[in-house]
């Protein structure tokens, strides 16, 4: 499937030049391309260079996780609900913990840490997997849920309305969870479609409804605070967390008498191995990202949208804010782009601003997370992952206009 969208796009973007140029007689198209497809090439290169001091750093501390024990103990308490969700994954797998570890650190917005981690995880669900190429059903779980967007604190999407002015950058804060909620249950229940997964087991609705308790019970504290104190706290829990799971790591090894140093050196070296392998795919998806969006064929699709929403009769303010929607599965860098421009364009406070803000938030970059998630392992033929992670992406989209217009009219 993926050969075959990596190449579909590409068709898109031939037609949408050919349009600009003989229709737009946009002479400039094919140069913009040719010099988009450089760029990118060049641009895989310098996030390969930063995931490789990432992964680095963090499969390093990982390793002193697993000799002390942490990871096999995160696997043995959520093996019962693993065990209905992934079944040939067995109980007490170390990729249960190591699931669990970066679907925390997403949780919290700690990006530098969950990729390293998920990594680790796709590479032992890998030794499972009877295929060298295909994803298996486990894999697509795991990087559907990734791709669905996991984050509760998005420190940068306040970041980003700070900087541009916003009198109360946290304002888009529920309406972000709210939308990342039905991303979340879209990507969830449309695997558990495919893959025929009993969600209605005991066990699943004990854990699904226990941790959905806490989580209300969390944003209920969190809808208290003021917008000052919900920045500075989102702010502290973030940098808290990340050091704080160090210390853990490294606690636990000590008392375990686990050599720190060595250890984290042999994690080092798996880091070196696993960056060397992502070049490729980078490349790969990246450069048609590249072509598609230099070709003109996301201005034609926001340019459609807009048609159909004045003829059904629609209001028409939400369109402003799709470009930010229709470029974040290819590229966060570019919806980050999208998102500052409509802020200075419409304003840090207007519907469209906050629209694209609360997209931001809740979405996820499903490319570059297929890419590198996939490319780690080896995996070309990813079977229903991407069709399942950009229905979640949709849902995440459509709740953050519905909840959008609910909030702010």
């Amino acid at each position: 499937m993926l050969s075959r969208l990596w190449f579909g796009l590409f068709l898109v973007a031939a037609v949408a030049a050919l349009a600009r140029w003989l229709i737009g007689g946009d002479e400039t198209v094919f140069a913009a391309i040719v010099s988009a497809l450089f760029e990118m090439a060049d641009l895989s290169v310098k996030l390969m260079l930063m995931l490789f001091g990432t992964l680095t750093l963090w499969l390093g501390f990982l390793v002193i996780a697993e000799r002390a024990g942490l990871v096999d103990g995160l696997a043995r308490l959520l093996g019962p609900l693993f065990a209905r969700l992934m079944p040939e994954v067995p109980r007490g797998h170390p990729a249960i913990g190591l699931i669990t570890l970066n679907f925390a650190a997403n949780a919290l917005g700690l990006d530098n840490a969950a990729t390293p981690i998920g990594l680790r995880a796709m590479r032992e669900l890998q030794t499972l997997n009877p295929s060298d190429n295909t994803a298996s059903n486990a894999q697509i779980l795991f990087l559907v849920l990734n791709a669905s967007s996991l984050t509760l604190l998005p420190v940068m999407v306040f970041m980003y309305r700070a900087q541009a002015g916003a009198h109360d950058p946290t304002l888009v804060f529920l309406p972000i969870l709210i939308a990342h909620f039905a991303s979340n249950l879209t990507g969830l229940l449309s695997v558990a479609y495919m893959q025929r997964l009993r969600l209605w087991d005991p066990v699943v609705l004990a854990w699904l409804g226990g941790g959905g308790l806490i989580l209300a019970a969390f944003l209920a504290f969190l809808a208290s605070l003021s917008a000052v104190a919900l920045a500075s706290l989102s702010s502290l829990l973030g940098n808290l967390a990340l050091f704080g799971i160090i210390i853990v790591f490294l606690c636990a090894g000590a008392y375990k008498r686990v050599p720190l140093f060595e250890s984290f050196i042999d994690g080092a070296k798996q880091g070196f191995e696993v960056s060397k392998e992502l070049l490729p795919y980078l490349v790969a998806m990246l450069c048609m990202v590249g072509v598609l969006r230099a070709s003109g064929a996301l201005d034609f699709a926001l340019d459609g949208i807009r048609w159909l929403a004045l003829h059904a009769g629609l209001d028409t303010r939400f369109v402003d804010a799709l470009p930010t929607a229709l470029v974040k599965p290819f590229s966060g860098s570019a919806s980050r782009a999208m998102l500052i421009e409509t802020m200075h364009h419409s304003g840090v406070d207007s519907f469209p601003a906050l629209v694209a803000a609360t997209v931001q938030g809740s979405t996820e970059t499903t490319f570059y997370v297929v890419a590198v998630y996939f490319g780690a392992v080896g995996i070309q033929r990813v079977r229903h992952t991407v069709g399942c992670a950009l229905l979640a992406d949709l849902a995440g989209v459509i709740a953050s206009i519905a909840v959008c217009y609910w909030f702010f009219g």
